[in-house]
């Protein structure tokens, strides 16, 4: 499928006085099980609802060619192009809460927003297990969101007015994604987007606890940089982990839909501090 023919600038309509098509698709999407239109379906559709519990978790990375989220200075503005980016946007659109590791909200400051298409807001979500993210960081603006800090139980981290604060126990310094996401879920969140960066990506993959990945990749190749996943090595090529994949054009870049329903493991309740 190739969405070539679709408007992806946030400023396209469809022309003056005609609906947006994006923002009856996503307002379809979140209201029930009316079938969804044309063109985005096949994209989005999966996304509507988890088949193993309650839950409904995809995970997003944005690559190279040859697997580059950054170059070896950690420069990642913008290996994906505008197309990318909005599908990025649509992602959040479409999900309750929308969240990243401390390192992504420290180096790149993001506001988490949904900007170039219309939509709902999600929640923003940060991963901050030592309490490194300073109050002033855009993703906890008070903009009429909610806003949620996990962090490590009985971990000392600065209050910021309006924001959640939800305590898990750690291992090793890490926080589980499957505690994460029983805690988020106990937050009142269903449909959830691991946006990054590739480490929290990566960990939520290795763990069991993503429903589909979309990596969107740009055509460009950055010869070394910073991988988009890690996961621990396997001996074998035949031990690698395949997954069942559906390919979309979006303009100039590919998106690679990966469905891991097979290797998702149910999320239960969490332990918790608040």
């Amino acid at each position: 499928m190739s969405l070539r023919n679709f408007p992806h600038n946030p400023n396209n309509r469809g022309g003056s006085g005609s609906p947006d098509p994006w923002l009856e698709f996503s307002n379809i999407f979140r209201s029930g099980d009316q079938p969804l239109p044309q063109p985005w379906n096949e994209i989005f559709g999966p996304l509507r609802r988890g088949a193993v519990d309650e839950l409904m978790v995809v995970g997003q990375i944005g690559q190279s060619l040859d697997g580059r989220i950054a170059t070896e200075s950690g420069h990642s503005k913008y290996i994906n192009g505008p197309a990318g980016l909005t599908h990025l946007h649509r992602l959040r659109a479409l999900v309750d809460a929308v969240v990243v590791g401390v390192g992504t909200a420290v180096a790149d400051d993001p506001q988490l927003t949904v900007r170039r298409v219309a939509g709902q807001q999600p929640a923003r979500v940060v991963i901050d297990p030592s309490g490194r993210l300073a109050g002033k960081a855009r993703i906890f603006n008070e903009d009429g969101v909610r806003r949620i800090l996990i962090t490590a139980e009985r971990k000392s981290a600065a209050a910021v007015r309006g924001v959640e604060l939800v305590g898990l126990p750690t291992t090793d310094g890490h926080l589980a994604p499957a505690a994460i996401l029983a805690a988020l879920a106990d937050c009142g969140m269903r449909r959830i987007l691991i946006e990054g960066g590739a480490d929290t990506v990566s960990r939520f993959l290795a763990a069991g606890c993503l429903d589909r990945m979309h990596v969107i990749v740009a055509p460009i190749i950055l010869g070394a940089g910073r991988p988009g996943i890690a996961l621990p090595p396997v001996e074998r090529a035949d031990q690698a982990m395949r997954v069942p994949m559906l390919t979309h054009r979006i303009e100039d870049e590919t998106l690679f839909d990966c469905d891991l329903v097979a290797q998702r493991l149910p999320v239960g309740v969490a332990k918790r501090s608040t």
